[in-house]
């Protein structure tokens, strides 16, 4: 089937609807990811987007055809099926296309415990299942109950600091007609906040901007809204709410590499000589604070599947990436962008002074933010650009990073189309730009 192909992508399934996604394929990846996760019951959950209430109706279909049950937690944020499938010890599946546009949806899928399913975990086992197809289980039809589990959810969220520690600061979060409408509140509500939500309405068609923080246009509105309204801090969440970015009282964004920097500091303050992993396109000065604050660095390749088994095979306490999303031991080792804000939150309050200034001491490099291209041949291309840098320092982790010293870079392949990821890092931003056109030359030359 070649819509299969288009939509089972290498960390989740995700495609526009009823085009690429419609009510059969759910019922039939319902019926396929039961069979494969064999286990009693299934969490099930969706977003704000109007298409999830037909394609998660449907997936229950092929789920209790299977003889299991779904409990359907209904609205939803994708971190918050993570604290289910942990808590309830189940599968979990929750419909949602994340910061894609109005016109998709998507299935996000977890085994008991929150442990992940990517392309060489699963996915390529329930897509297979799916082509196939998966007949009835011949027994009892299972059972659909509903749970509601958002405070608890929020509840677990506000474990990880000192509330204590809390100061009254404003606080605006941008989420952008996203599930943190739904969740944003209730985390942050009981503290000692004054928050301002902007969009809070639940709307899939987002009327207001994409809900794409990664975008610096996006941040737009929240950015002029914390300096206009003297806020100390701005939390600017994705469309699913598992991820969030920063921005400063200034209006500055911050990076992910930046706030995987000051969690990971946090972190290593409560839970001292522990190991903390990043992936290799965040900034040097993750592994560097990570030493430096006593703890033990461990360099992954970029994506949840890979981060979430290698913190399991390391017991790691903390994991970043720089695209936003921050993994956590004690959730799971799922990731949520609620638990780093507020843990960053706690260190605005404890230090007392400005996210401006603490910021400083973690950005120490110039970076260039991803940069892609489409070429017709992404390894030719890779191989000729590892072959000009041929007496540098290379590795394969995922795709191309050289290290000249003074600066470094990593080229790596789009899962899904035939674009080319370029981010590039140097001690200063003229050495920076410079070293990303000489780069993006070798590039384009064959593209």
């Amino acid at each position: 089937m070649a819509s299969l192909d288009t939509i089972f992508k290498a960390y989740d399934i995700r495609g526009t609807v009823p085009g690429q996604l419609d009510a059969r394929l759910a019922e039939a990846i319902g019926a396929a990811f039961a069979r494969f996760a064999g286990a009693p019951r299934i969490v099930l959950a969706r977003d704000m987007r109007q298409s999830g209430v037909e394609l998660s109706r449907a997936f229950t279909e092929g789920a209790t055809g299977q003889g299991v049950d779904v409990v359907d937690l209904g609205l939803a944020s994708t971190d918050m099926i993570y604290f289910a499938a942990g808590r309830l010890d189940a599968p979990g599946a929750v419909f949602t296309a994340s910061h894609n546009p109005a016109s998709y949806n998507g299935i996000k899928l977890c085994l008991a415990g929150a442990r992940p399913i990517g392309q060489d975990t699963g996915l390529a086992d329930i897509k297979a299942l799916v082509a196939t197809g998966v007949p009835p289980a011949g027994r009892r039809r299972g059972r659909r109950t509903e749970q509601d589990l958002l405070e608890d959810y929020a509840a677990h969220v506000r474990s990880f600091v000192d509330v204590g520690a809390l100061r009254p600061l404003r606080v605006v979060a941008d989420t952008a007609n996203g599930m943190g409408g739904l969740v944003v509140p209730r985390i942050f509500g009981p503290l000692p906040f004054q928050l301002e939500v902007l969009f809070p309405d639940l709307d899939g068609t987002f009327p207001n901007h994409p809900a794409d923080p990664i975008q610096v246009e996006n941040l737009k509105d929240l950015r002029a809204r914390v300096v206009e309204a003297e806020a100390d801090i701005g939390l600017a969440f994705d469309g699913d709410a598992d991820r969030v970015f920063l921005v400063d009282e200034t209006g500055e964004p911050v990076s992910g590499s930046t706030t995987t920097a000051m969690v990971a500091r946090s972190m290593l303050e409560k839970h001292p000589g522990e190991t903390v992993i990043y992936n290799l396109i965040c900034s040097k000065a993750v592994p560097e604070v990570i030493r430096e604050s006593g703890g033990i660095p461990v360099r992954t390749r970029v994506g949840h599947s890979f981060i979430k088994e290698v913190m399991a095979e390391t017991n790691a306490v903390f994991g970043g990436e720089h695209s936003a999303h921050f993994y956590f031991r004690d959730n799971y080792r799922a990731d949520s962008g609620s638990i780093a804000a507020l843990i960053v939150l706690e260190l605005v309050s404890r230090a007392g002074r400005p996210l401006s200034e603490l910021r400083r001491p973690f950005e120490r490099y110039a970076d260039s933010g991803e940069i892609n291209t489409e070429v017709a041949d992404p390894t030719a291309v890779i191989e000729r650009v590892a072959a000009a840098f041929s007496s540098a320092a290379q590795d394969r982790l995922d795709g191309l990073t050289v290290d000249l010293g003074d600066w470094w870079f990593n080229l790596r392949p789009s899962n899904t189309e035939p674009l080319l990821r370029l981010n590039v890092e140097a001690a200063s931003r003229e050495n920076c730009d410079a070293r990303t056109s000489e780069v993006l030359d070798l590039i384009r030359k064959g593209a």
